[in-house]
């Protein structure tokens, strides 16, 4: 069945079936009304963040799944607030696609968003359809987090010790290989653990590219950094499997993007205690230092701090 038959309200009662599925504690009114009523505990403040997702630039259906590239597009927006340390509220989705469409590929891209929303109790709580050329979902998401623990990006120093969440480089291998099968998973969880150890300085998600983060996050901070390549986590056989799609292994690891950890600055030189439940199933790697001047690698390459490293990561212009 094409869009145009099944009508705009059709595929909407269609979209709020499957998102029923979803509860949120701090959901007051959610789909149905003109806007959506979400509620933040005392003492918290609401964290907003908001994506687009354009197919031929973000994701292609000869290469992925529609299902795949509906989790893509949610675990992305959910990575930024897990960036800032904050619990999911609610998300909004609105869809911009072609009434020649086939209702099934449509619905499984919705599918497939919430079931990385039902995995972190972020329920679709409104949105808006409409029809276009081109086929586009767009994600605003809200949080909350305790009132002066969100991270920021900002706060880093000199000596600041960094660390990363987990490997690198897989996202950007399955997109050499010309399917994408691989959705990371947004770190919501350890994001709102290290916001409340108090010891994390700066943080920010890795979308576009670690290079190319860690100089966001560098120039928030005003600081430089030293980065060790040969700590950057990797997936096992990671070298062998870029040799075959003749690729190098440092730019993808360095350049590929869409990994979805979390890279971040430590105070102190003591361990950073995780619960115990989240310290089982984390692995954090020490990869560099928060330093003065620009970016330096250790095989010597040197960026200054106001460009290289972005030429690197990914940039839509």
């Amino acid at each position: 069945m094409k869009l145009r038959q099944l009508g705009e309200f059709g595929l909407i009662q269609r979209i709020e079936r499957e998102a029923r599925r979803i509860q949120g504690a701090g959901v007051v009114l959610g789909i149905g009304d003109d806007a959506a009523l979400l509620r933040a505990k005392a003492g918290e403040d609401v964290a907003v963040t908001s994506d687009a997702f354009v197919e031929g630039v973000h994701f292609r259906f000869d290469h992925e799944s529609p299902r795949t590239a509906g989790r893509r597009a949610l675990a992305a927006t959910l990575s930024d607030l897990a960036a800032m340390g904050a619990r999911p509220l609610g998300f909004t989705l609105s869809l911009s696609v072609a009434p020649s469409r086939d209702v099934d590929v449509v619905l499984a891209v919705v599918k497939g968003g919430l079931d990385v929303a039902a995995e972190h109790a972020c329920p679709l709580v409104g949105g808006n359809v409409t029809a276009s050329r081109s086929f586009e979902l767009h994600v605003t998401a809200l949080g909350a987090v305790t009132r002066g623990r969100a991270l920021h990006r900002a706060g880093g120093r000199p000596g600041d010790r960094l660390f990363l969440s987990g490997p690198l480089g897989q996202s950007a291998l399955e997109r050499a290989r010309g399917r994408v099968r691989h959705v990371p998973e947004p770190r919501i969880a350890l994001g709102r653990a290290l916001a409340w150890t108090g010891r994390v300085s700066a943080c920010i998600d890795i979308s576009d590219g670690v290079l190319a983060d860690l100089a966001h996050l560098c120039r928030a901070s005003d600081v430089g950094a030293r980065l060790r390549v040969s700590a950057l986590p990797r997936p096992p056989g990671f070298e062998a499997a870029c040799r075959r799609v003749k690729r190098n292994p440092e730019e993808l690891l360095l350049s590929g993007g869409e990994d979805y950890e979390l890279l971040f600055s430590v105070r102190g030189s003591a361990p950073i205690e995780l619960p115990p439940e989240l310290r089982a199933r984390t692995s954090l790697s020490a990869v560099g230092v928060l330093a003065r001047g620009g970016l330096e690698l250790v095989d010597g390459q040197r960026w200054e701090a106001n460009g290289g490293p972005e030429k690197g990561g990914w940039q839509h212009f």
